[in-house]
């Protein structure tokens, strides 16, 4: 497969080509609740890739302790605002927000991140990996995928993308067992790990040297980004940590952003 990094770089080059045709600029805000450092990071890639394909990129950081009502009408002047191509809301958020609700309160013309239920968009991490899949001639006919982690923003969306595809889906979570889990591995053709702990998936398990595993947890250890999975596991492909994963999830919101642009138009 084609390196992540070379892989995104020649897409983001095709974005730029596209921008320069473009006479309104496109404009993604990043609505963010939060201190959290995984955030920050992302955030500032985000805007580093807005910039670098010649889009608007604007961080808008709310206090902590806003109320739902007030965080209603900053959705509501995004989601009226005709300059605004796209806009997201960055999790995690503050416990007296409820993320569902908000989820629903995003115009599904401009959700880049996928995650209304009425959104026109895929979810950005679950798809980023699929089109990167795709353009890789990936066989997904009839094959068994195991997602390890059920979130709502990748295991879940994963799942529902990958039964789409006519892909056999296993999820495991924290209540499965280490035998179980060795089961689903040894037969997997594509493995999602996204649990949040590090070296979670590592050489203690039998593991089908012939799959594909996606890393997407981002775990630090003595100030050092490490994954969900050991990096030299005997695979077929494993997704590096850092410069894997996200950068495709960064990838998937850009071209969201166009999209949203020409369905606007």
């Amino acid at each position: 497969m084609e390196m992540i990094i070379e892989y995104v770089n020649n897409k983001k080059q095709f974005l730029l080509d596209e921008i320069k045709k473009i006479k309104e600029p496109l404009k993604l805000v990043i609505v963010q609740i939060n201190d959290d450092p995984a955030s920050n990071a992302y955030i500032r890639g985000k805007l580093k890739d807005l910039a670098e394909i010649g889009a608007i990129g604007e961080l808008l950081k709310l206090d902590i302790n806003i109320t739902m009502e007030e965080l209603k009408k900053v959705i509501d002047k995004l989601n009226n605002d005709p300059t605004v191509t796209g806009f997201i809301v960055q999790m995690p958020l503050p416990k007296q927000l409820n993320e569902e609700t908000i989820k629903e309160w995003i115009n599904p013309d401009k959700d880049v991140d996928g995650f209304n239920s009425k959104s026109l968009f895929k979810p950005a991490t679950p798809n980023g990996i699929i089109t990167y899949l795709k353009d890789n001639k990936f066989d997904f006919d009839g094959k068994n995928a195991l997602i390890i982690g059920r979130s709502n923003i990748v295991g879940k969306p994963m799942a529902k993308l990958l039964l789409n595809l006519n892909m056999n889906v296993t999820i495991t979570h924290s209540h499965t067992t280490k035998e179980d889990l060795e089961f689903y591995l040894k037969h997997a053709d594509l493995v999602i790990v996204a649990v949040g702990k590090p070296y979670f998936i590592n050489k203690t398990f039998q593991i089908n040297n012939n799959a594909v595993i996606f890393d997407v947890g981002i775990n630090r250890i003595d100030g050092k980004l490490v994954g969900d999975c050991e990096h030299d596991l005997d695979v077929k492909f494993l997704s590096p940590v850092p410069k894997g994963v996200g950068l495709l999830t960064r990838l998937s919101l850009l071209l969201n952003l166009m999209e949203a642009y020409k369905n606007g138009i």
